[in-house]
């Protein structure tokens, strides 16, 4: 073969002197953006983002019941051009998913919560900003101004949840996302034996952890102290900001609690948190605008149910009074068209975005998001569907379900 061939057919990739952008070039998928992210955390952090409550049954489950459904493909249909935009609670986005709120999230990459704000501006997608996030609510609304969400926890300190409620609306927040399913914190069983800790107590396991990651340790070293940014005039009582983070669960919250918060939040109101149809339908009957079937991320209770598998028991139960959103469990594409097909409006996901935040910071953040949006539009290609709407309305018949 002549030397002339052997250059046709050998193509021969430059060499690419940026680091994260060579790691991010070997990404195929969220499970690569994984694999990446696990070799840059040390294992406390590593445990934080992968854990779940207990014996990790919901974790696992939540993942499983996605793995039961099948896809029933339409073909000789055009699907030459397909459109992903959406509305989501009255906005429209690119893609029909958001980014759910993750506590912690500077402890995945010293850029934290900003990066993954740009990165879902650039994408098209709400981004959701944590009662527990490392920053403030006030910095990353003037940061990264967009379509931004902040979750919200009804504190055992009324007022102080009062006072957070006005910080948000005057820092221009549109949707407001109350989470219902923490009456108290579920055992996270790899955080305890990880002595997992906001900012990170050092013991002699956890420094030699940290020396095997000098990346993330210097990156840690160089920024701001990590606390809760949000609750960050509390830190300086006795038993610090975490310790009073956790004693501000409050158990006697109650369905007055949210008829208190509708009327003092004028905005789309979300809560996120059930997998009742009971309680999906007192929620619309409170005035909500949407209902996030969730259980957390297998984070609270375990051996719930997955929220996918009570997802078309709790359309039917609210019919179209309330956008339905699912999380917990997703970690493809085809998630999220199994999700919109059996009646979910949108979807929320977590993890993935973890994983790409912690394999290349905004970039790898973007990148999660582009994998997830990519595998939507394939798959409703070859599904036969070319918009959203025609997959909700086709949905039924292009799901099946084994084992449910």
């Amino acid at each position: 073969m002549r030397y002339e061939d052997i250059r046709a057919l050998v193509r021969l990739r430059g060499f690419r002197w940026d680091r994260v952008e060579r790691t991010l070039g070997r990404c195929v998928t969220v499970a690569d953006l994984r694999a990446v992210a696990a070799r840059n955390w040390p294992r406390g952090v590593r445990g934080y983002v992968e854990g779940g409550a207990d014996d990790e049954l919901s974790l696992r489950r939540n993942q499983e019941a996605f793995e039961r459904y099948g896809l029933v493909t339409r073909t000789l249909r055009d699907v030459a051009q397909v459109d992903t935009r959406t509305r989501i609670l009255g906005h429209e986005a690119a893609l029909p998913f958001g980014l759910a709120p993750t506590g912690y999230t500077r402890m995945m990459h010293a850029d934290g919560e900003p990066a993954v704000a740009r990165a879902a501006r650039q994408s098209g997608v709400p981004y959701t900003l944590s009662t527990m996030a490392t920053t403030s609510l006030e910095d990353l609304a003037r940061q990264v101004p967009g379509e931004l969400w902040f979750q919200l926890y009804v504190l055992r300190d009324r007022g102080l949840t009062k006072e957070l409620l006005e910080r948000v609306e005057h820092s221009g927040y549109r949707v407001l996302m109350l989470t219902v399913d923490t009456a108290v914190t579920g055992l996270r069983v790899r955080d305890t034996h990880n002595g997992f800790t906001i900012p990170p107590q050092l013991s002699p396991s956890t420094v030699l952890d940290m020396a095997r990651h000098p990346a993330w340790c210097l990156s840690l070293l160089r920024g701001e102290p990590i606390t809760f940014a949000n609750l960050a005039q509390h830190s300086r009582t006795p038993e610090g900001v975490m310790a009073f983070a956790a004693g501000q669960f409050d158990a006697s919250v109650t369905w007055e609690d949210l008829a208190w918060l509708r009327e003092r939040w004028s905005g789309p109101l979300v809560v996120k948190g059930m997998v009742s149809a009971r309680d999906a339908v007192r929620a619309a009957e409170a005035g909500v605008d949407g209902v996030v079937l969730s259980n957390h991320g297998g984070r609270q209770l375990d051996r719930a149910v997955a929220p996918i598998e009570v997802l078309p028991e709790v359309r039917q139960a609210v019919g179209d009074r309330v956008e339905l959103l699912v999380d917990s469990g997703i970690r493809r594409g085809t998630d999220i068209v199994i999700a919109l097909a059996l009646g979910a409006d949108s979807v929320l996901v977590g993890r993935p975005y973890l994983y790409g935040l912690g394999a290349g910071g905004e970039r790898g953040a973007a990148a999660a998001i582009r994998m997830l949006g990519e595998e939507v539009r394939r798959a409703m290609q070859l599904l036969g569907v070319s918009s959203i709407g025609q997959l909700r309305e086709e949905g039924p018949a292009l799901v099946r379900g084994s084992g449910l």
